[in-house]
């Protein structure tokens, strides 16, 4: 079969590669390296939620309120803002990468990781509307590096590169709600095959979520079986109709087309924050917060909701949408996607966080929105709009897919189909988006254009 390895003659062979007593010292130094990694992500993102919950819950109710006002989030991003200044000026790394740049790049130096750190803690509890991932992984790859002396560090930039992003993958197993998510986008991110290996990933993705349809969906209707590996005792979701795919391819290009727009306008206010003196650096950082915070407020006087639901990363409102769609109006559901792909427009080109969990609501509220449609379902909009968002966001497909099968649980073993199907438009609508490379543009400048993972 082409393509086999057997046939792949360059290079060391797997098994000299494997069993080089470097190898097996690395393996070990990962190994120990991940359980302080693991630590130290666990108590940052526990802090992180508690102060997230004081400014959104207990010190509203303390100023006796039931829940936060709807001008709430105005001085609490204006403060975010003023926090985040003098970190962006002062500390080195400049608190993190932008977010409209990915989640890709080098690993952290340790020098730097306590500028991300405190970036994070400015931004992300008082309603940034950006995710934890990109800060935990810039935690972990920075302290990863800790376990090798500098001057090692300078003569061995592979030895860098490799305990960087086991550093960053232990640092992130869990916030995706599985290792496995994190183990493949790393694989994926590596990008070691280039373009090529995406083009050969996408027509095998896409003609193994139709053959999965075909099996299933004939096994559905006719009641044959033919002897696949399953677990019979799962329960087991709706198989998708043509409805579902009618709808859905649409629906899939929408969220990209959505979400490619919201990077162009990060990056555009990306250039805006580009300037030559440290005075103006810090102004338009507060000013940038304060227009993230005005579009939260607009979400909140649009709808009579709390402005908590577009505020932060998206996951506690995830979780909400999810298991009550029926709570939200599609006028509602409409206002939080444009307020929210606003206020996390901005956010990715001037404020510190990811670009990944935000992205993930906009899809799911989106495809909610869309569920009402003759045909369609909130099972199957929910499905599309979440592999959409993770596939036009992160350009990572296989990742996406992932993603959108852990989030789905139980209901992702029929959805299957529905969702490779969802997540190759999403990535195709995103590159055709995205148009070609400018004269003279990198490689690298490429994927910080499509606020990519690789």
């Amino acid at each position: 079969m082409a393509g086999t390895p057997q046939q792949q003659d360059s290079g060391p062979a797997l098994r000299e590669v494997l069993l080089h007593k470097g190898y097996f010292g690395l393996l070990l130094l990962s190994g120990l390296v991940g359980i302080p990694v693991s630590l130290a992500a666990f108590g940052f993102l526990s802090l992180e939620h508690q102060l997230q919950h004081w400014v959104w819950e207990s010190l509203p109710e303390t100023a006796g309120y039931s829940s936060a006002p709807w001008w709430w989030a105005l001085p609490a991003l204006l403060l975010a803002g003023l926090l985040l200044a003098p970190i962006v000026i002062r500390l080195p790394g400049r608190g993190g990468h932008i977010p409209v740049q990915g989640l890709g790049g080098p690993p952290t130096p340790p020098i730097a990781v306590p500028g991300v750190v405190l970036a994070a803690l400015a931004c992300l509890p008082l309603g940034v509307t950006l995710g934890p991932e990109a800060p935990l992984m810039g935690l972990g790859g920075g302290l990863a590096l800790l376990a090798v002396r500098a001057a090692k560090r300078a003569q061995h930039p592979q030895l860098v590169a490799v305990l960087g992003t086991a550093g960053a993958a232990a640092a992130i197993c869990t916030i995706f709600g599985s290792p496995l998510v994190a183990a493949v986008m790393v694989i994926e991110a590596a990008g070691l095959g280039g373009p090529q290996l995406v083009a050969l990933i996408l027509p095998s993705l896409l003609a193994s979520g139709i053959g999965a349809l075909v099996f299933t969906g004939f096994g559905h209707w006719t009641g044959l079986a033919i002897g696949a590996l399953s677990l019979p005792t799962v329960p087991k979701s709706t198989v998708p109709d043509p409805g579902d795919f009618l709808w859905g391819i649409p629906l899939a290009a929408a969220v990209a087309l959505l979400l490619v727009t919201g990077q162009t306008i990060g990056r555009r206010v990306k250039g805006f924050m580009t300037v030559d003196t440290a005075r103006r650096t810090a102004v338009r950082t507060v000013l940038c917060a304060v227009v993230v915070g005005g579009f939260i407020t607009a979400y909140a006087l649009l709808t009579g909701r709390s402005p908590e639901e577009a505020a932060l990363s998206g996951q506690a409102t995830l979780s909400t949408l999810a298991a009550d769609p029926a709570a939200w109006s599609i006028g509602a559901l409409l206002a939080l996607v444009l307020c929210k792909a606003l206020a996390w427009s901005v956010a990715l080109g001037s404020l510190r966080g990811g670009p990944i969990f935000p992205a993930i609501l906009l899809g799911a509220a989106l495809g909610i929105a869309c569920a009402p449609l003759p045909g369609f379902g909130t099972e199957p909009a929910l499905a599309v709009g979440l592999a959409a968002a993770g596939a036009a966001v992160t350009r990572l497909p296989v990742t996406s897919a992932v993603l959108a099968t852990v989030l789905l649980g139980i209901d992702s073993v029929d959805a299957m189909p529905l969702v490779i199907v969802a997540v190759v438009t999403a990535f195709i609508t995103g590159e055709a988006l995205r148009g070609r490379p400018k004269r003279g543009e990198t490689p690298a400048d490429r994927a910080a254009a499509g606020a990519g993972a690789g």
